[in-house]
């Protein structure tokens, strides 16, 4: 329910941004573009994107109540981490 702090991905080539944003729309998130916010559940990230540094950074904004801010955030760092090994 509370704000998480930012986690800040380096090594995030095109291609690899390009995967987990294939794979967030797949599961319902309307993840589009470098930069944005969306929302699924209860559950809204804000997430900013850098070709130039390669770097992605992700924020969860809200969760529902049912949820800390903490799972959100694993299952986030668990996706990236995943996608680096595709």
């Amino acid at each position: 329910m509370g704000i998480s702090a930012p986690q800040t991905f380096k090594g995030v080539t095109p291609e690899r941004y390009e995967i987990l944003a294939s794979r967030a729309r797949t599961a319902g998130i309307p993840l589009s573009g470098n930069s944005g916010s969306a929302s699924l559940f209860g559950i809204e990230v804000c997430w900013n994107y850098s070709h130039e540094t390669q770097e992605l950074i992700v924020q969860c904004l809200r969760t529902p109540f049912f949820m800390k801010d903490g799972e959100v955030d694993a299952k986030i760092r668990n996706l990236v981490e995943q996608t680096a090994m595709a």
